[in-house]
């Protein structure tokens, strides 16, 4: 099926309401992937762009709420006051010497995760939560643990991450090339 059919098939499923009311597995509230062949990352951009504007308005009681993972990364560097050492520390000692200080500094997978608590305070009932930049925050923030970690304390509001690459109900290959760990608690969105 096209990139564009299957995009077609998101704005009824956010629009019926028991999408927003469904439960999990664990009867939690239902987590999703929406994965894509990364070579549609621009056509995915735009209609996530149109889904919100569509959404998003004063005569609707939802509201989409995007959480762009690698922007969130460095916003909180910057907060910290990270963000230039670590471009410096970048240029000094090469790419991989700064992925574990960023995750330090994040605090990934600690119990005070600056990335979990980030999106955890902006969420709140009426939200549908769209989780981006998978790709671009990679290697540094793996999105089966960003899954893993969010279950533990958003669990009343819908979830959507858009990956690109395949999600085959069990696993995630990023760029249809990676493996990442198992994540067998998501739905796809879409097939």
């Amino acid at each position: 099926m096209s990139i564009y059919k299957r995009l077609d098939k998101i704005l009824p499923k956010l629009l019926d309401k028991s999408f927003r009311e469904s439960k999990g597995l664990g009867n939690e509230i239902g987590y999703h992937i929406f994965d894509y062949d990364p070579k549609h990352e621009m056509i995915v951009r735009e209609h996530i762009k149109f889904l919100k504007e569509k959404v998003n308005n004063d005569s609707s009681d939802i509201e989409i709420i995007e959480f762009d993972l690698y922007e969130i990364m460095l916003e909180i560097l910057e907060e910290k006051g990270y963000l230039e050492k670590t471009f410096d520390m970048e240029k000094k000692k090469g790419r991989d010497k700064i992925i574990m200080p960023i995750k330090r500094s994040l605090r990934l997978t600690q119990k005070n995760d600056l990335l979990i608590d980030y999106i955890k305070s902006r969420v709140e009932k009426n939200h549908i939560v769209f989780l981006t930049g998978v790709g671009k925050a990679w290697p540094i923030i793996r999105s089966h643990t960003v899954l893993n970690t969010l279950h533990a304390v958003i669990d009343q509001v819908p979830l959507i991450m858009f990956f690109p690459g395949t999600y085959s109900g069990q696993d995630l290959q990023l760029f249809n090339e990676i493996k990442d760990d198992n994540y067998y608690r998501a739905f796809k969105l879409v097939d």
